[in-house]
């Protein structure tokens, strides 16, 4: 942009800011460089240091960029304490540096566009013309009478051209002793565009709106501390704006979500998110307490059995997308709270819901990046579709040679043929995964995890899951001992997952009183052992029955498919992002110290 630095973050020597030389020093026009000051007119002793330090900070005295990543505390309060003087001095020049609001006429973005053939070096200054913007500054330089000013708001940037001839009464004086990079302000004037090309807004006159009390990272390194990017998201916002513009696509992908399902006759409908049992999946829930009630309550693990009810009382088409709890580990694809959609469709099978999960997610691939290949971490992800749709079996028969429907149900021999066709030894760090299996399907399960569900980068569904680890999947029509249920898989994890529902409620009591048998054992075990391991913990919570639930089963639900996807690693694959943090505005991180 012409004529533009961005103030960096300096000690308190460094407050002002010696201008280097710019494309506007000509042989035919040499206006004087001047120094902008940072900090207010009272602080005469620090900016008169500051000025004889700029030559030699200038020079060999410039700082190295590990010491100029971050502002020290003492900087930033050093800064701080200044401009706390500037807004005295606003204030007691009658300006209040917290406006109420701001009458706006146009986006940065709507002036870039109706302005886009201004020629270089033509002004339009008719009253049609007159123009009412506001932003936060971002960058700023001075020379002489004439200073130019970045402006961002929500759409982009636009340069602020700020001649000491157009600015009425003292003006020019405010913004160069009292306007800081951070401020937000508010400016009219007049449109031109500049000899080099730049779009700008010719400020007659302007009002600070916020004044900014803290130092923005500096312009060279950002905000780069990835601890205090996600702790400090807004600050991370400002300092990195294409952050911003993945939260942007997060928005749209839940838009065309929600408009996706909602074209084919889908409701949203809410479930509460604190529950008296934590179903719906096998997982750690957080508890909570509620003192008028006097009882422990659950956040919520999924939103599955409420809306199940929904289909019980009468609605075909339901969905919700929301908020999600799981008191578990914390890694790059999981976030203690995360937000999914679960859809309900009465009358369908799971091959209905391999139908609306291609279209959720090309829909939203089309939307976000405008065509359906995505480069992920540097891998081409090709979402044409149809897609890859393969048994669990024959996966793991193809990447291992083990076949699990010929050595049937002899868990043993299972568990040997798995050692073996893996390479597994006394000593191998795995093999007591594979020990502690307690069926064949979870071996079967164990063993997907650990071979094939690394290499399905391309998408893939993966169908006929055990019965064993899926307590609320219908009992597959031709093979016993599976279920119809899918899970999608891309560049390695699951994105979804899917059934044909359980309707039988006798059936659903037997395996859900089964999964309460099983973790209790788990439970009684980790007690004995009296650890204080990672893994004992996370089978020391209790598992109940969701009584409610059953009974809604028996006054007949009808047949139904339902999935679930992931929001929050569909946006990662489609904004390219490697860590769930750099999805979810404010993610769990741990106490600072």
């Amino acid at each position: 942009m012409e004529a533009l630095k961005v103030w960096s973050s300096r000690p308190l020597r460094h407050f002002f800011h010696l201008a280097s030389s710019s494309p506007l020093h000509t042989s035919k026009s040499r206006l004087p460089s001047t120094f902008i000051r940072c900090c207010s007119s009272s602080s005469s002793s620090s900016a008169a240091a500051a000025t004889a330090a700029a030559p030699k900070q200038a020079g060999r005295g410039r700082r190295s960029p590990a010491a100029s990543n971050t502002t020290s505390t003492s900087d930033r309060d050093a800064i701080r304490a200044i401009r706390l003087k500037k807004v005295e001095e606003l204030r007691s020049k009658g300006f209040e540096p917290y406006a109420y609001k701001w009458d706006r006429t146009h986006t940065a973005n709507q002036l870039q566009e109706i302005y886009k053939d201004l020629e270089n070096g033509e002004e339009s200054n008719s009253e049609s013309d007159q123009v009412s913007i506001s932003g936060r500054i971002v960058a700023r330089r001075a020379f002489g009478k004439l200073a130019f000013l970045t402006l961002r708001d929500d759409s982009g940037t636009i340069q602020l051209y700020c001649e000491k001839e157009r600015l009425v009464n003292d003006q020019f004086e405010q913004l160069k002793n009292l306007v800081d990079i951070g401020d937000i302000l508010g400016a009219n004037g007049s449109i031109k565009r500049t000899e080099k090309g730049e779009l700008s807004v010719c400020v007659n006159s302007f009002l600070i709106l916020t004044k900014s009390l803290l130092p923005l990272p500096d312009k060279f390194h950002g905000l780069t501390d990835v601890d205090k990017r996600y702790r400090q998201r807004y600050v991370d916002m400002i300092a990195n704006p294409e952050v911003a513009d993945v939260f942007r696509k997060r928005a749209k992908i839940v838009s065309v979500i929600r408009q996706t399902v909602e074209s084919v006759g889908f409701i949203e409908v809410d479930t509460p998110v604190l529950q008296g049992a934590a179903g719906g999946a096998e997982a750690r829930p957080f508890i909570t307490h509620h003192n008028s009630l006097g009882r422990d309550l659950y956040l919520r693990i999924a939103t599955e059995l409420h809306l199940k009810r929904m289909l019980v009382g009468g609605f075909e088409k339901v969905y919700e997308i929301g908020r999600i709890f799981r008191n578990e580990g914390i890694s790059t694809h999981h976030n203690p709270e995360f937000t999914t959609i679960e859809i309900y469709e009465a009358y369908s099978d799971y091959e209905s819901m391999m139908n609306m999960a291609e279209e959720i997610v090309t829909r939203c691939a089309l939307a976000v990046n405008g065509k359906l290949t995505v480069d992920y971490q540097g891998t081409e992800i090709n979402m044409e579709r149809p897609w890859r749709r393969e048994t669990m079996h024959n996966l793991v028969k193809e990447a291992t040679g083990i076949d699990f429907i010929e050595l049937g149900n002899d868990l043993n021999a299972l568990k040997e043929a798995t050692f073996n066709a893996l390479n597994m030894g006394p000593n191998n760090q795995d093999r007591h995964l594979i020990e502690a299996c307690s069926s064949v399907g979870h071996v079967l399960n164990e063993v997907f995890e650990m071979v094939v569900e690394p290499t399905l980068v391309q998408p893939t569904f993966v169908l006929d899951y055990p019965v064993e680890i899926s307590p609320l999947a219908k009992p597959h029509r031709r093979h016993a001992g599976l279920t119809e249920r899918f899970e999608l898989f891309i560049c390695g994890r699951e994105l979804g997952n899917a059934f044909s529902e359980l309707t039988d409620p006798l059936d659903q009591r037997g395996r859900l009183e089964e999964q309460v048998k099983q973790h209790n054992q788990k439970r009684e075990a980790a007690v004995s052992k009296a650890s204080d391991t990672k893994d004992d913990d996370e089978a020391s919570y209790e598992v109940t029955l969701d009584e409610d639930f059953l009974t809604a089963l028996e006054y007949g639900m009808p047949p139904a498919s339902g999935m679930g996807l992931g929001i929050d690693r569909l946006v990662m694959l489609l904004t390219n992002s490697a860590s769930i943090r750099d999805v979810i505005a404010f993610p769990v991180l741990k106490i600072q110290q």
